[in-house]
């Protein structure tokens, strides 16, 4: 069931009037039976995949925090678990494809698996949620009581899918405390529904038609064509995924409860590092807290700060997809934190020296405009990585964008026809949009880190949200597509 669709559009009023109709003892059940409800409307086969998880890591953490002796033991047994069963699903061909190349050369031929694997929907994020939950009791938290708060923290429909990832310390919380019914959280979340629609169907789906035709066939197109459509793909990626977490956070405030923000204004980061910490807060957190710091974090060398920063950053890259350039997209994240790592620790001895001038050119509002830009493009060049459905293509695009091919045949971007848009004559050139673009993400952004409607007078918060409901009707392409991180 995706966020917008029809199908969703009916179940989530029906759901919210059941939740709140109900007395408070039922509440939680029913929210519990929708979330199940919500999973098995894509294939109601894997409901056992979750109530089983469910079920093992319930018990893995109350063993964990009883044990004595054997606390470690218990926690290593809980996190192969459930990495082994993220790898089952998730990785079986890659590894399996991996090794048949490997041994290709000693003259041993690629075998297909005898089965087929499907790959459930979020399990990516609800084993990380699950992997959190154990360490954290292995670390010293309580582990939750009641296993059917346990089976909402894990199932929570508006999270379930695509994040964010939720800490159980925030949520169970609001779990025990009954939310109470509030009419400005419940206009506060209608308010973050359609403003993440309006980003995902009337921005996001009409980029994706434009951005597919150049990232598929990029041997047709300009240098500066390409670095158009990777700009389109930037902007289509944040309105995609951010436009997904408001809709998770306002459907979760229909309910009384709250789930972590996700972004806050990533394309105005002034360095690789302050990207990650603004974009996919939820992954980068989890990243950090259970992967970076028991590495050794930035203890010990300057080395093996640099060896973790690109061991967590290319397991990330895999979490994102069972594909190499998913690891290259990592790798290249991982190599670009290494490098600010090394410039700061410069910055900061040339400073000790009495030579701040760097510093000072940095951080003027020159120097930061000039970050800024400098670090969008950087990611930028990591998109083309992330986008590009094999690394032959990911090369070809990028040896354009830095004029390094040249052109056989070609056609302008802006000549390109976009028959899926309702009225394509509002897109007469899509290079002209990156700047509306742009500004789209600053006030959008700023909109949601400030929660700007929730502080409105209830006409601003009508007017607004009629705003977004007519945009949304009028000028929504007629295929949307299902929200990009609904793949991982």
């Amino acid at each position: 069931m995706l966020f917008n669709s029809l199908t969703y559009a009916l179940f989530l009023p029906i759901v919210v009037a059941l939740y709140w109709a109900s007395p408070a003892k039922f509440r939680v059940p029913i929210l519990l039976i929708a979330s199940y409800v919500f999973y098995m409307t894509w294939r109601p086969i894997f409901i056992f995949l979750i109530l089983g998880l469910t079920l093992i890591n319930y018990f893995f953490g109350n063993r964990i925090h009883q044990s004595e002796t054997k606390k470690k033991t218990w926690l290593f047994v809980a996190v192969a678990t459930n990495l082994l069963t993220l790898c089952f699903f998730k990785y079986a061909y890659f590894i399996n494809d991996s090794i048949g190349q490997m041994m290709k050369p000693l003259g041993f031929e690629p075998q297909a698996l005898p089965f087929d694997i499907v790959l459930p929907l979020g399990i990516s994020f609800f084993v990380f949620e699950f992997i959190h939950y154990v360490v954290d009791v292995y670390r010293g938290s309580e582990p939750i009581k009641s296993f059917m708060a346990f089976s909402l923290f894990a199932s929570f429909f508006p999270t379930q899918i695509a994040g964010p990832i939720k800490r159980f310390q925030d949520f169970i919380p609001q779990f025990l405390s009954q939310p109470k019914f509030s009419i400005t959280e419940f206009d506060h979340g209608i308010a973050l529904i359609l403003l993440g629609l309006f980003k995902k169907v009337l921005i996001a789906d009409n980029l994706s038609f434009f951005v597919q035709g150049g990232f598929q066939h990029p041997e047709l197109f300009h240098s500066l064509d390409l670095w158009t459509f990777t700009y389109a793909f930037a902007f289509q990626i944040y309105f995609d995924f951010s436009g997904y977490t408001d809709i998770a956070r306002g459907s979760a405030m229909l309910f009384g409860y709250k789930v972590p923000i996700n972004f806050n204004l990533p394309y105005l980061a002034k360095n690789i590092s302050e990207f990650w910490h603004r974009w996919h807060i939820s992954l980068s957190t989890w990243l950090r807290d259970y992967l970076f710091i028991p590495l050794g974090g930035s203890r010990g060398s300057k080395w093996n700060i640099y060896r973790n920063l690109l061991i967590t950053m290319s397991l990330g890259g895999l979490w994102h997809g069972a594909s190499t350039h998913f690891l290259i997209w990592g790798v290249f994240h991982g190599l670009a934190l290494a490098l600010h790592k090394v410039f700061k620790d410069s910055r900061v001895k040339m400073a000790s020296n009495g030579q701040a001038w760097l510093s000072k050119a940095i951080d003027s509002k020159v120097g930061t405009v000039l970050s800024m830009l400098l670090t969008f493009h950087m990611v930028c060049i990591g998109w083309v990585l992330f986008r590009a459905d094999t690394l032959p293509i990911a090369g070809a695009i990028l040896r354009k964008l830095f004029f390094l091919d040249t052109l056989t045949a070609g056609v302008p971007a802006y000549a390109m026809t976009l028959p899926a848009i309702n009225y394509p004559l509002i897109y007469p050139a899509i290079f002209l949009l990156l700047p509306v673009l742009a500004v789209g993400h600053i006030v959008m952004g700023y909109v949601d880190k400030t929660d700007w409607v929730a502080r409105s007078p209830r006409l601003v918060k009508a007017a607004w949200c009629f705003v977004l409901m007519f945009a949304i009707i009028v000028f929504s392409p007629d295929k949307s597509p299902r929200f990009i991180y609904f793949q991982f």
